[in-house]
């Protein structure tokens, strides 16, 4: 069912941060929504499809699921600060409270800068949007409060590990103490490897949480997690990267981004690899790519922030489908309850 209100403060809410990058003097950007190359993350599926012209000819095509590598390339013609609202394309995920096979992502690139400055644009964005949208910087959704005030909460991976999943500092880069660790918390399935154990530690034991008053940054993840993402100078094991959530939710993850084209190009083959491994659907190196890194970016932090999630929170909404208008569980609803 359609709520009419519900639109309008969503546009409302867009309007906003529109305002507030263009206050910020970014500039708004529209990339292909159908691409040749989608990102190389190997747990993510995508809707393949088939261009087609008049005169017969094909090529293999996909629905984008991110805009980050058309940005970037943009970004290496120099445009500079730039961002985008638009809509993605997950396949082969659950239709809940959280996920819908389309969605609508917004992400912003900063150039000169790094994570931490993005971290600065994510809390005076909200606190900008809440100021338009006449709100206090609490908010109350479904029945408990979140200040968003700055400064959000900061916690690094490692930290959080420790004290959320009593997992010490000296095991957290093992996958055998991971495992264990699984293993002694009620993990019943076979061994995992490293990026597994984190996952399921991530998810079981320390997501809970996070953002249970404010929004809390979660920063420097195993570089085996940010295949986008520079490595950390002081410690080459962890990548500058952080997610944030609220709510129980995870709102944006962000980089310092990557731009040595040899280590990227290095990381996105060994993707495709595992991409092969998993099943999933297969695809070559997107060697524009590439070449935009080789032909050289500046230092870059950048973000992609759930818009579908955002609205939700601040709408008080308990689902994504409430604040979609046409969300995939309507449009194929007697699909979906064979």
């Amino acid at each position: 069912m359609i709520n009419s209100q519900v639109i309008k403060d969503r546009a409302k809410i867009t309007g906003l941060i529109r305002g507030f990058f263009t206050q910020q003097d970014f500039l708004e950007v529209e990339t292909p929504l159908l691409v040749k190359h989608p990102g190389t993350e190997p747990y993510l599926e995508v809707f393949e499809t088939e261009l087609k012209t008049d005169r017969g000819q094909t090529a293999r095509a996909f629905l984008s699921t991110s805009p980050e590598l058309s940005m970037k390339k943009l970004l290496g013609e120099g445009l500079g600060n730039m961002f985008q609202i638009c809509k993605s394309f997950r396949n082969g995920e659950g239709i809940g409270d959280w996920h819908n096979h389309e969605f609508t992502i917004l992400e912003w690139y900063r150039v000169d800068a790094d994570y931490t400055q993005i971290m600065q644009d994510f809390e005076q964005m909200m606190v900008y949007v809440l100021e338009g949208l006449g709100r206090d910087m609490v908010i109350e959704y479904q029945g408990n409060k979140y200040d968003l005030s700055s400064p959000w909460e900061r916690v690094s991976v490692v930290e959080a590990f420790e004290k959320y999943a009593n997992v010490l500092e000296k095991d957290f880069f093992s996958a055998d103490a991971l495992n264990k660790h699984c293993l002694n918390e009620g993990y019943s399935g076979q061994k995992l490897n490293y990026d597994d154990a984190f996952y399921w530690i991530m998810q079981n034991k320390v997501e809970p949480y996070l953002g249970r008053s404010k929004p809390t940054i979660i920063y420097d993840y195993p570089v085996s997690q940010a295949a986008l993402s520079k490595r950390k100078k002081t410690d080459p094991r962890l990548a500058e990267r952080f997610e944030v959530y609220l709510a129980g939710l995870e709102l944006g993850n962000a980089f310092s981004e990557l731009i040595d084209p040899v280590e990227q190009k290095s990381r996105m083959v060994a993707e495709l690899e595992m991409r092969k491994a998993l099943g999933k659907v297969e695809y070559e190196l997107d060697t524009d790519f590439i070449s935009a890194l080789e032909k050289g970016l500046p230092e870059t932090g950048g973000i992609a922030v759930g818009v579908d999630r955002l609205v939700m929170l601040l709408l008080d909404k308990p689902s994504i489908q409430d604040v979609i208008i046409f969300p995939v569980n309507q449009i194929f609803k007697k699909e979906l309850n064979k």
